[in-house]
């Protein structure tokens, strides 16, 4: 038996997929860029940039949900067949973003010193987190809105469109934001905070051309013409909630990592920002592929063939496992020279090679759960999804952390081979729940 999929199935993966990893992917460079900008102000900037992006993380997770809920039901209504309605998922969407988005945003530009000084007693760190974190808040609403464009467009399976648009948003943040953050081509020098204002402008920006392109395409499926109903919006939070709330769960989970690993030390916490965004470069093109299997799951379901979406799972999951391993390797054979485009500091590539090395290996074993996630939020079981992976995240994996790291004094390579070991805990239990095909039989 192959490792892959028939050629055909492989095409359409790789049709549906590839610019939607492609996307992922420059999410990633563009972080890790961003990374290596400010890695050269010193640790005390990396650590509070670093704190900073993942407490906007958990601000923003409460309205990442859409993207997925707007794509399983743009995906949906096309397997049934219906055209001119394709779009009303994203006016809800839409009008959802805009709700969350204004007192999320009030509170993290009000709250950020109060919530940065209580992650870090390092008066730095706290100072640079916060102005970082101002900025990006002040986005929340783009994010919101980028998300269900992105949904619509995954959707519809014309995902170049999304792609050309999220690429020239990315190219964009890493101008601006190195303009700022060393006071390059007339913009002021604003140090770290200037990453998280040039963050913002690029994702305004985005938000704009997704809105001109959908204008000019999407009319005929009802974009900002078919007005959003009590019924579908009910619908939509229902979907998107769960969704919103594991990531939600799963932002603060990381942030609460990041606490943790401050505990152990300021160092610590420096490197660990970098592993961070190292294993977002394997993780998002993973969920990449999730979403094709969101399109091609919830389509066929759409278009009642069960046993066809069924396939679909397993397919894209052997697609991403050997993603996954390619392009982790260097990660786990040469993790000086990965670091070390991000910092000299001997202190911090000595910190960070073996955790790289169990990133590497591990992503691997995550692939399962990484594509299994986003299928069965197509299938429409975000309940599921949340309970696993809240379930093991703060009930298993966080509180190990903590008596290890913190408490034993393992330091931050323990607390990096506990967190690969509870993703290939979470990839045995959504195999096992695709395999009993209870998500078949859900209605959206």
């Amino acid at each position: 038996m192959s490792i892959l999929p028939g050629r055909d199935k492989l095409r359409t993966i790789t049709f549906l997929g590839l610019p939607i990893m492609g996307g992922m992917l420059s999410q990633s460079l563009m972080n890790l860029v961003d990374a290596a900008m400010v890695g050269t102000l010193g640790s005390a900037a990396l650590a509070g940039v670093g704190l900073g992006s993942y407490v906007n993380f958990m601000a923003v997770a409460l309205v990442m949900g859409l993207g997925a809920g707007v794509q399983a039901m743009v995906a949906r209504r096309r397997g049934e067949g219906s055209t001119t309605q394709l779009a009303a998922p994203l006016n809800e969407g839409l009008l959802i973003a805009l709700a969350l988005a204004i007192p999320l945003t009030l509170i993290g530009w009000f709250q950020a010193a109060n919530i940065l000084a209580f992650l870090t007693q390092d008066t730095a760190v706290q100072e640079i987190g916060t102005g970082y974190f101002q900025w990006r808040a002040l986005a929340i609403v783009a994010v919101g809105a980028n998300f269900a464009f992105r949904g619509y467009w995954n959707g519809i399976r014309q995902t170049g469109m999304y792609l050309q648009i999220l690429i020239i948003m990315h190219v964009l943040n890493v101008l601006i934001s190195y303009g700022l953050i060393f006071g390059r081509f007339g913009l002021p020098e604003m140090g770290a905070e200037g990453s998280g204002l040039g963050t913002c402008i690029a994702l305004f920006i985005g938000t704009g051309m997704y809105v001109v392109m959908t204008l000019r395409n999407g009319r005929k499926h009802g974009f900002l013409a078919a007005r959003p109903r009590s019924r579908e919006i009910r619908a939509m939070l229902r979907l998107s909630i769960p969704n919103s709330l594991q990531q939600f769960f799963f932002a603060t989970g990381i942030t609460t990592l990041f606490w943790i690993v401050a505990q152990v030390g300021t160092s610590e916490l420096a490197i660990a920002h970098v592993l961070v965004n190292l294993s977002l470069f394997l993780i998002l093109p993973g969920v990449g592929l999730g979403m094709a299997a969101t399109t091609l799951v919830s389509h066929s379901l759409g278009d009642r063939k069960p046993e066809e979406a069924y396939r679909w799972g397993w397919d894209v999951v052997r697609v991403a496992v050997c993603v996954l391993f390619v392009m982790g390797m260097p990660f786990w054979l040469a993790p000086h020279l990965v670091l070390g485009l991000f910092t000299q500091d001997p202190e911090l590539l000595a910190l960070g090679e073996w955790p790289l090395r169990v990133t590497g290996i591990g992503m691997t074993l995550d692939a399962t759960a990484l594509v299994l996630t986003q299928a069965l939020l197509g299938a429409g079981a975000s309940r599921t999804v949340m309970a696993v992976n809240l379930g093991n995240q703060w009930l298993v994996f966080l509180p190990l952390a903590y008596l290890a790291g913190p408490v034993l004094g393992g330091g931050l390579l323990t607390i990096w081979i506990l967190q690969s070991g509870y993703r290939a805990v979470n990839s045995v239990i959504f195999a096992l729940v695709w395999r009993r095909r209870r998500w078949t039989d859900i209605r959206i």
